[in-house]
């Protein structure tokens, strides 16, 4: 493994584990990843939420951890990544209206370039150009928003992913194992047995 970069575009109530489960198993494989947020700089922190699936007709929200954050937005340039993850949770509500945020996405999806995201964050990829015809999957209550933009939408289970070309997409966390693992395919990652 090692040697691949990645950056994650965060913000405030990020989903808790759709940022720090990815964080955690790039890096336990060797990778880099650079956690960024705009208006923010390494070291700073954004608040997370953890959304639970329980008796309700959608998620339950509670407060996360801090998550501090590793590098600082206003020095990224997507050409020096391999991958990108976006993580889901409210903070794609708001952070899909920075045009940079729209823009470094876009960069992936037109350059056939790894692009993983989980939830909510289709919500900043359905503001990409490039996006119309793909297919993916998300959370079902943004399920809309895929096909108002032009994309299909695909409904798998909740621990489920979408594989199209550069593109994999999850439900939710529950989908970690194959959507880390499909990401990590598409990065090139390869283990050697010991």
């Amino acid at each position: 493994a090692g040697d691949k970069i990645a950056t994650a575009v965060v913000g405030d109530f990020t989903e808790d584990y759709e940022v720090m489960v990815p964080y955690q198993a790039l890096l336990m494989v060797g990778h880099t990843i650079h956690t960024v947020c705009p208006d923010k700089k390494a070291g700073d922190k954004i608040a997370t939420a953890v959304h639970d699936f329980t008796e309700f007709q959608t998620y339950q929200e509670t407060r996360g951890h801090n998550f501090v954050l590793n590098f600082d937005f206003d020095k990224v340039n997507p050409s020096d990544y391999d991958g990108l993850v976006v993580p889901g949770g409210r903070a794609c509500e708001y952070l899909r209206l920075n045009p940079k945020v729209v823009e470094y996405t876009e960069y992936f999806l037109k350059n056939n370039l790894p692009l993983a995201a989980v939830c909510h964050g289709i919500q900043i990829l359905v503001c990409c150009p490039s996006i119309k015809g793909r297919t993916m999957t998300c959370y079902f209550a943004c399920n809309p928003e895929v096909k108002l933009c032009g994309a299909n939408y695909k409904e798998v289970a909740v621990d489920d992913v979408v594989v199209d070309k550069n593109l994999v997409t999850a439900v939710a966390w529950p989908g970690h194992p194959k959507f880390l693992s499909s990401f990590l395919e598409l990065l090139g990652t390869t283990f050697g047995s010991k």
